[in-house]
């Protein structure tokens, strides 16, 4: 089994930055993409950003050139760093982790989402 955990969520005034993190453990053979989607009331679960393992990202084109992600290797962690936030990034942000499992000589692989974390930027 894998877990994911995140940090990082907060209440923050607008133009305000918040650093989001998200680390894998368990039995994890190998990490593939890793992302960030969120979800505001009322809305569909959205793709905010992803990164490859091997470093190539992209972005929705509401957070482009606010919003950078990256990823730790060594620590099975991806962060999402939010600059200049907006009242519209309101919504609960969820990591989602393409992860290779070993178990009983045989190979798994399947995407885990973590547990949510709040963020709400409000004056």
């Amino acid at each position: 089994q894998v877990q994911l955990v995140e940090s990082g969520g907060d209440l923050v005034q607008p133009g305000g930055s918040l650093r989001l993190s998200c680390a894998a453990s368990g039995s994890i053979f190998s990490i593939y993409a890793m992302g960030w989607y969120r979800q505001a009331p009322g809305e569909q679960r959205e793709l905010v950003a992803r990164i490859t393992s091997g470093g190539s990202d992209n972005y929705a084109d509401t957070v482009k050139g606010r919003f950078t992600i990256s990823r730790d290797n060594t620590k099975n962690t991806v962060y999402l760093q939010m600059n200049r936030l907006e009242p519209e990034d309101t919504a609960v942000y969820y990591c989602n982790v393409d992860v290779q499992t070993y178990y009983n000589g045989a190979y798994f692989r399947r995407a885990y989402w973590g547990q949510g974390t709040q963020v709400t930027v409000s004056s």
